[in-house]
């Protein structure tokens, strides 16, 4: 399902697929994202696919958020193995070539972790080969891969594509995000007081965001113009 795409006017909005956390689904991301300003989302066209896999346990926002849950592939306690990983990434390069072309990716929590990997294994050849290059990120509450396998690939060479990230005070993922920020050669960064959340946006939130968005719509007419 998407938003944003239906007045699209002359100036083509970014077409962004949105990737959502853990145990969640795409309905429940766009219910979150919607809580941005219409300044915001009637600049983009947003995507929310569901993950490919019903949820193997329990979600964290049952209760919260009605049902189906989904999840991108599975990992141990760790975080360093995963199960499914090459079968989600052929189904999010279907996604793209059946619903794109896409300009970037909005991704939050195991979305945001995968969302931050793609480029790099799209550059290196492992990923998204048939579908265009990913030219920004959104990263909410995100983290890098901890395996050697992927994380060698995903993070060979700094992220050279803009990219936005929240960074909660109280996300227990924060550490993971500063981290991630390191791999990240065009940042923009937004803190919020909450913790692993999709947050509003405040009146700094607001224009660091607007920013970004300058900055991505500077990028895709370059690359229209070459």
């Amino acid at each position: 399902m998407g938003i944003g795409g239906d007045e699209m006017g002359k100036e083509q909005r970014p077409r962004i697929l949105c990737l959502h956390g853990f145990r969640t689904s795409g309905e429940i991301l766009k219910k979150q994202v919607l809580k941005w300003p219409d300044s915001v989302l009637r600049d983009v066209d947003l995507v929310f696919p569901d993950g490919p896999f019903p949820a193997q346990g329990k979600s964290d926002v049952e209760g919260i958020f009605d049902p189906p849950y989904f999840e991108w592939f599975q990992f141990n306690k760790e975080f360093t193995e995963y199960t499914n990983f090459d079968e989600c990434l052929a189904y999010i390069e279907d996604l793209m070539i059946k619903q794109g072309p896409f300009d970037g990716l909005l991704g939050f929590s195991q979305g945001a972790i995968l969302s931050a990997a793609l480029p790099g294994l799209q550059a290196k050849a492992v990923a998204l080969t048939k579908v265009p290059k990913i030219k920004f990120l959104i990263i909410i509450g995100g983290a890098k891969f901890k395996s050697p396998s992927v994380a060698e690939t995903a993070y060979a060479s700094p992220i050279q594509c803009p990219s936005l990230h929240f960074l909660g005070e109280t996300d227990f993922l924060k550490p993971y995000g500063l981290e991630l920020l390191e791999s990240c050669v065009d940042p923009f960064v937004v803190h919020h007081p909450k913790g692993h959340t999709i947050p509003r946006l405040d009146e700094k939130g607001l224009e660091t965001t607007t920013r970004f968005l300058d900055r991505i719509r500077d990028v895709l007419t370059g690359d229209e113009e070459q």
